[in-house]
């Protein structure tokens, strides 16, 4: 279940470190061509939502693997379940369901990394 685990929290940092690095650091103007909803938001805060993503991606995997502060990755998959499930909720509002399944993916994968790192396989 270990490996399992692991696996689950690189593809988790994997993807919001994509989709973080994306809010963080490209021009708004190109990331709301394939982000609908930048628009909606002050250029602030989704390079703040990029930069926490980012974070969250080291903390998920960093500290379990330094065994320094493991509880960190889950403090970050914590906070990409509130990350995904809040885009969920924007998506709902703005009634574009069909993007909505890789945030509730996401949500799904972090709540198993608390699980998991919780109950099945504790550092």
């Amino acid at each position: 279940m270990n490996i399992t685990l692991w696996i689950i929290q690189a593809l988790v940092a994997i993807l919001f470190l994509i989709v973080g690095y994306l809010k963080a650091f490209q021009p708004l103007d190109t990331l709301a061509k394939s982000f609908k909803w930048i628009p909606s938001f002050p250029p602030s805060f989704v390079r703040f939502l990029g930069i926490c993503e980012i974070l969250g991606a080291i903390g998920i995997v960093l500290p379990p693997l330094t065994h320094i502060l493991p509880w960190l990755a889950i403090a970050a998959a914590v906070g990409f379940i509130l990350a995904a499930g809040g885009g969920a909720i924007v998506h709902i509002a703005r009634r574009e369901y069909a993007v909505i399944v890789p945030n509730i993916i996401l949500v799904i994968l972090s709540a198993f990394v608390i699980y998991g790192r919780l109950t099945l396989a504790p550092f």
